[in-house]
């Protein structure tokens, strides 16, 4: 299922900087006003790979927290344990507990005791039906959710070349696939997820968390651009030829510290109404 299924620890930590710039911090104050006082909070990491979202997130709530990383790929998650996040913003201690496992059946019973529910980058890798889900679970048990770096479909890069716009579509067209039977949202899944936690009644607030990439992020812009360009391609392989002298073009560029990008992302809080218990 997916997660973090074929993705690499290297690419995991390359990325972490600029996911941590990256992500919203507008939408802390409705969530510590979620959580309010709630004494020793339990996050629920979906998709928790080697736990960057911990170590962004445990430093900006207060403790003690309880993290626990839900994931397919059993190596990132013995990882996680080597750079565990904390201390949280009071002191307090914050420990992380691994689950290997399908996250896709994750159920509102399943979130029992369960403070947040959080994730990165994962949205675009679900089904509609799956993100149905998470809302239904999430909703069910009363339990926010904030969800991050969801990708927009929108890309700008500069100084523009022709071919951005060509290999762009060929790229959404690729995140929104059909992989194992299972028909992806990629960059639709921001907006199918606030649809479906809206009309389970959550409140949701969403955010800006854009990638803004320049001369100090070299090496992150390049293995994005290969990454970009090898999906378009993988979707469209008449695209080969040109990919190849495109893919030189950009790359220089980025060497030499000449290319800007520019990767919208979205980020995603729902508050679902506290379960009267």
């Amino acid at each position: 299922m997916p997660a973090t299924t074929g993705i690499t620890p290297d690419w995991l930590a390359l990325r972490e900087r600029a996911d941590a710039a990256a992500r919203a911090p507008e939408l802390l104050a409705p969530l510590r006003e979620r959580l309010g006082r709630a004494g020793r909070l339990v996050m629920a990491d979906l998709g928790g790979g080697t736990g960057a979202m911990g170590r962004w997130l445990a430093p900006r709530l207060p403790g003690p927290q309880q993290w626990v990383l839900h994931d397919t790929d059993h190596g990132l998650l013995e990882l996680a344990g080597h750079a565990p996040p904390g201390p949280a913003l009071d002191g307090g201690p914050v420990t992380i507990t691994a689950r290997a496992g399908d996250l896709t059946a994750l159920r509102a019973g399943d979130l029992a005791g369960t403070s947040l529910v959080v994730a990165s980058a994962l949205l675009d890798l679900l089904t509609a039906d799956e993100v149905g889900r998470l809302a239904d679970a999430c909703t069910g048990a009363g339990v926010p959710a904030l969800l991050t770096l969801t990708v927009l479909g929108r890309v700008r890069l500069t100084p523009a070349d022709e071919l951005d716009a060509v290999f762009g579509v060929a790229f959404n067209d690729h995140q929104r696939r059909v992989h194992r039977g299972r028909r992806l949202l990629g960059p639709d899944a921001a907006a199918a997820a606030v649809g479906a936690f809206e009309h389970r009644g959550a409140e949701v607030f969403t955010a800006d968390s854009s990638w803004r990439l320049g001369p100090g992020d070299a090496a992150l812009a390049a293995a994005w651009l290969r990454g970009w360009v090898g999906a378009a391609v993988e979707q469209r392989p008449e695209l080969a030829a040109e990919a190849r002298g495109y893919l030189r073009r950009r790359l220089a560029a980025a060497d030499a510290g000449a290319l800007r990008v520019v990767v919208e992302h979205r980020d995603l809080l729902a508050v679902a109404q506290a379960v009267v218990r």
